[in-house]
């Protein structure tokens, strides 16, 4: 039985919790999806979790599709379009792929 853990991190004074699920760490996950988004930063913010997808980049609407294809296929979940339709920050993009790879186990 496969089981998903938490940890928690403090680096650099910033406390984050890690959730580990099938040896992929969330931090993982959303430098993955950052390098996806890279492309669409607008100015010099920086992409975090916070960052609403939609709103704070200049990605349109296909770019988001393809890459949530291209996330999909490197972390091997489908991700419903009723739930992406949901999806806003770059922390729920990372959330939903670690609760889909979690509810596999």
């Amino acid at each position: 039985m496969r089981t998903a853990h938490q940890l928690t991190v403090e680096n650099d004074g910033i406390v984050d919790t890690i959730a580990l699920a099938r040896g992929i760490l969330r931090a993982d996950v959303i430098r993955e999806i950052c390098l996806h988004l890279e492309p669409y930063q607008a100015g010099e913010k920086p992409i975090t979790g916070e960052t609403v997808i939609a709103k704070d980049l200049t990605i349109d609407s296909l770019a988001i599709m393809d890459m949530v294809m291209e996330l999909e296929d490197r972390f091997d979940v489908s991700i419903p379009m009723s739930v992406i339709a949901e999806i806003h920050t770059v922390d729920q993009l990372a959330d939903t792929i670690q609760d889909l790879r979690a509810a596999r186990s």
